[in-house]
């Protein structure tokens, strides 16, 4: 499913160029399920938002689906991650102007889902998060753990192929964290998804099937 072929990162400072990755060749297959680990620094999160296609100023190759990305305009990008990536943010990024509800039915939008199949969707993913009694909101009236909820529902609302983590539990308590990571389980061994988690936690880590750690822009494992 994905394929990275000596992808750099590299943010100009005046100081001089910072690395942020150096030389990722990496191949992660329909299906897998990566931790990602590493200190803090170390390109973990640079590296998800590579993948999920929301940072384009980086060398290298990468092949999503079969598609060179490398190779594709801004407009392809949009369409390859529109119809196979689910992202879950580590902060959030819900849309403050809209409600729970209508955070939840931007995916389907963007994926054409008539809308008429939308309101069983949302509801169905509102039902399974608990949090129907939230669903005319903002984000403002959420604690940091209900909007963590909302972005993870919101993540798999549309049933994307590969799911980004970024800490998806970082702002939950024990009790929810370990039920979501039980449903990316889930999600992997009975729907086939690949889903890929940046962590800093090994008992999260261990729900996957394998681990990739960095270590200051490098893969070291």
């Amino acid at each position: 499913m994905i394929r990275l072929h000596n992808v750099n990162r590299v943010f100009p400072l005046k100081g001089g160029p910072f690395y942020a990755l150096r030389d990722i060749t990496l191949e992660i297959n329909e299906g897998d399920f990566l931790s990602i680990m590493g200190p803090s620094g170390s390109g973990k999160s640079t590296l998800l938002h590579i993948l999920g296609l929301h940072d384009s100023a980086w060398s290298g190759e990468y092949h999503l689906v079969g598609e060179p990305v490398h190779q594709l305009d801004k407009k392809k990008h949009f369409e390859l991650q529109k119809k196979h990536v689910g992202f879950v943010f580590q902060s959030y990024h819900l849309l403050d102007d809209l409600t729970v509800y209508e955070n939840l039915e931007i995916p389907l939008s963007y994926r054409d889902t008539p809308r008429k199949d939308r309101e069983s969707i949302v509801c169905d993913a509102l039902d399974r998060f608990h949090i129907v009694a939230k669903k005319d909101l903002y984000p403002h009236q959420l604690s940091g753990g209900q909007q963590q909820l909302v972005g993870i529902a919101r993540a798999l609302v549309a049933k994307p192929a590969l799911i980004l983590a970024d800490e998806p539990t970082g702002n939950l308590h024990s009790d929810q964290g370990r039920e979501i990571m039980q449903l990316f389980r889930k999600l992997n061994q009975e729907d086939g998804v690949t889903i890929v988690q940046v962590t800093h936690s090994e008992e999260n880590a261990g729900y996957g099937t394998r681990t990739v750690r960095l270590a200051d822009g490098l893969r070291i494992k």
